[in-house]
Formats: C-alpha cells, sequence, structure tokens
C-alpha cells in the first residue's frame, strides 16, 4: 500500500482545505514551510492513503498530532477524540475569541484538540495579529 499521497491526491486536499491547515486554520500562503498532507488516521494504526483519511496541515499541527487520535481531558478525566477534518465541523467544535487570535473550544473535542496540537502557539497567534490588521484573517 502507498503511504505517500498521490499528486492528485494533494492537488484535491489542497483545492478541498482552500490552502488553510485544517485544524489551526493558518494559511499555507503565509507559511515558512510548506504544508503537509497529514494521515487522520495514522497508518501504524491502519489508516489508508485515501482522501476521506488525508488532511492539509500546516507543519506545527502535524508534529504536535503526530499519530495520536485520542487526547486525555483533565475536565472529564477521559479520552477524547482528536477532532477530525473529515468527520467533524470545525464550527461546531472551535471558535474564534473576541480579536479574532485565538481558537477557543466549544466542546470536549475542542478543548483536547486546541491543548494537544498547540492550536494557539505563539507564533500562529503572532501571524493571525498580522493577517487581522491586513483584513485575511479569519478564513471565510
Amino acid at each position: 500500500m502507498n503511504k505517500r499521497p498521490t499528486n492528485t491526491q494533494r492537488e484535491e486536499i489542497f483545492k478541498r482545505a482552500k490552502g488553510l491547515c485544517e485544524y489551526c486554520q493558518s494559511p499555507e500562503h503565509y507559511s515558512i514551510s510548506t504544508f503537509e498532507i497529514e494521515h487522520i488516521m495514522p497508518i501504524s494504526k491502519g489508516g489508508e492513503t485515501i482522501l476521506e483519511n488525508l488532511a492539509l496541515s500546516c507543519s506545527g499541527c502535524d508534529k504536535f498530532k503526530s499519530d495520536r487520535i485520542f487526547a486525555f481531558d483533565s475536565q472529564s478525566q477521559t479520552e477524547i477524540p482528536i477532532y477530525n477534518p473529515r468527520k467533524n465541523i470545525w464550527s461546531k467544535h472551535f471558535a474564534w475569541n473576541e480579536d479574532f487570535t485565538e481558537i477557543i473550544e466549544l466542546t470536549a473535542k475542542g478543548r483536547v484538540t486546541i491543548k494537544a496540537l498547540k492550536l494557539n502557539r505563539k507564533n500562529v497567534v503572532n501571524l493571525r495579529k498580522l493577517l487581522y490588521l491586513v483584513g485575511e484573517h479569519p478564513p471565510k
């Protein structure tokens, strides 16, 4: 089985994600590194290289997610599935704070994903501030 997405899959994933990291919503257009095609269900856990299991991810979110599909929620003291961009709707689990610089949780899944993937890491928050000033954030 091929573990690497094809060029056709890459193009489809980028188009579907509108050039945004499907986790932190950062635009690749303003990134200093090329975004990754991430296996939502890791190959090491039986995931396949099919469109339904692939997401566009910035290098930070990709690194922090790694092969995780669950994260511990200190509030409920249970393991909660991490946000899945193919099965979950971003706006049901996340929202923007008042100045659009930080992602806030709407659900337990949102809470564990924000913490596990560090969706409000300093460099991403700084990028959001700058993009907001020039009318490029939040994403439409």
